[in-house]
């Protein structure tokens, strides 16, 4: 089961004078990563190198920002598939502290600052959710808001026309139920929406 993280987690080595300064955080996407890594470099302007590794929406990235190639983004971001975390993105800013570490010391150094970040952080799992909509008569809409609010979904939006369209999100695994509840008790004056929903 994929994880993501409730909330920014940080750690810091320091290795032959340079710092390593490791910060792992929920990001939605690669626009939001590389603002994240913009202010990091507003932040911390004499930091030799701000290197990231992203995993989220199926989408990967890894930057070594000037480090040699392969030797920071990509061990990070292997350190995040190997957690199996989504939604995702570790950066590491390098304080250089004159002496090279060499191809295989900048290896550990990154892949242990994001590791070290990663054993303090919480884990949240993802859950896989479905959206739903249907139409209902008004006389049905209080109805349908008690149902959606016992299965614990999120009431996403709710349009009043001719009939009253409710759009809710919910826990994959509890679909099936909340339809068949709403379906029997609907009485045959609610109507599915969504093709793929009704289906799945």
């Amino acid at each position: 089961m994929p994880f993501s993280l409730a909330t920014p987690a940080h750690h810091e080595l320091i290795i032959k004078k340079s710092r390593f300064i490791a910060c792992v955080e929920p990001v939605a996407s690669r626009e939001e990563a590389q603002s994240r890594v913009a202010q990091l470099k507003s932040e911390h302007p004499d930091a030799a190198h701000v290197c990231w590794a992203l995993l989220a929406g199926g989408q990967s990235a890894a930057n070594d920002d000037g480090e040699p190639g392969g030797t920071a983004g990509r061990p990070m971001l292997d350190v995040l598939r190997h957690q199996d975390l989504q939604g995702v993105m570790a950066s590491v800013v390098r304080y250089f502290g004159g002496v090279k570490l060499g191809a295989g010391g900048l290896v550990r150094a990154y892949t242990d600052a994001v590791a070290q970040a990663l054993l303090t952080a919480e884990k949240i799992p993802l859950i896989k959710k479905t959206e739903l909509a249907c139409s209902v008569p008004y006389a049905l809409e209080g109805l349908v808001r008690r149902e959606v609010e016992l299965a614990q979904a999120q009431l996403q939006d709710v349009t009043h026309g001719s009939v009253v369209t409710l759009r809710f999100a919910l826990p994959a695994s509890d679909a099936a139920a909340l339809m068949h509840r709403l379906s029997e008790s609907g009485r045959g004056q609610l109507v599915w929406l969504d093709d793929e929903a009704a289906q799945g």
